[in-house]
């Protein structure tokens, strides 16, 4: 785990929003991010290069910098963080990091994923392994770590996770969010004493450099509003969900993806 230079002084007044999964500037991480950031939050936030090296899209040369320029110029102090999340020790140093620098975590945004398309014949163990170790495992360790050190207001905390549904011939992928979405939904009950809110999200298909043609134009004709998502949609919900506006709604899977279907 990496970190860059500490902001010098941030503001303590501005609650601490910890996403995962920041890595690129048009990705859904990043969206919420800078929606949050205008919004009065500091933000952590994490990221993976070697990831993005292993998929299509590689790595966005210079990505961090431009996030954490963008997020400063909206007010907010920021803490980025290289981590990997298939190392069950990330999740605790990710939070020591995240509070050395920007103090207790209010909100945590689950963001990251292992997305690599495999069918029931053809995903391997180690594989299935994997998505499981970054989706699954490491979203229960961030959220274990998260109930255990909240020390806020009662009904300030909230927890927030993108899921998705899609598991034909991306098995490992939906097997793992399917998980995510269970350990999630627990937190709305054993935190309740915490005051803390936990929601899934499921934002549907959102274009952020990974879709071909072929799925775009699959993808608008099954969505009845005509158009595909983006991260600002997602990071509206989210935003949102970490109001005090939106401290009534708990537990719940939340659709938000235009209808697709």
């Amino acid at each position: 785990m990496t970190s860059t230079a500490a902001d010098p002084s941030p503001d303590t007044t501005r609650p601490t929003a910890l996403i995962t999964g920041v890595g690129r500037t048009v990705g859904i991480g990043a969206g919420i991010a800078r929606r949050l950031a205008d919004s009065g939050w500091n933000i952590a936030f994490t990221y993976w290069h070697p990831y993005d090296l292993r998929m299509e899209w590689g790595i966005q040369e210079g990505a961090t910098e431009a996030i954490v320029r963008d997020l400063v110029g909206r007010g907010a102090a920021t803490a980025p963080v290289e981590a990997d999340l298939a190392d069950v020790s990330t999740p605790a140093c990710v939070f020591d990091e995240a509070e050395r620098r920007l103090g207790p975590v209010t909100a945590l945004v689950l963001c990251h994923c292992e997305s690599v398309d495999s069918d029931l014949l053809g995903t391997t163990v180690e594989s299935f392994d994997r998505h499981f170790a970054v989706n699954a495992r490491a979203s229960w360790l961030l959220i274990r770590e998260f109930g255990l050190r909240f020390s806020g207001a009662f009904g300030s905390g909230r927890i927030i996770s993108l899921t998705s549904d899609h598991t034909v011939r991306n098995l490992p992928y939906g097997a793992s969010k399917g998980a995510l979405d269970r350990i999630t939904l627990a937190a709305a009950h054993e935190f309740a004493h915490l005051g803390v809110t936990a929601n899934a999200i499921n934002p549907g298909p959102v274009d952020t450099g990974w879709m071909t043609d072929q799925v775009r134009e699959d993808c608008l004709r099954a969505t009845p509003l005509g158009r595909l998502g983006t991260p600002r949609d997602t990071a509206h919900l989210v935003d949102f969900l970490c109001s005090p506006e939106g401290g009534w709604i708990n537990g719940q899977l939340l659709m938000s993806n235009g209808g697709f279907g």
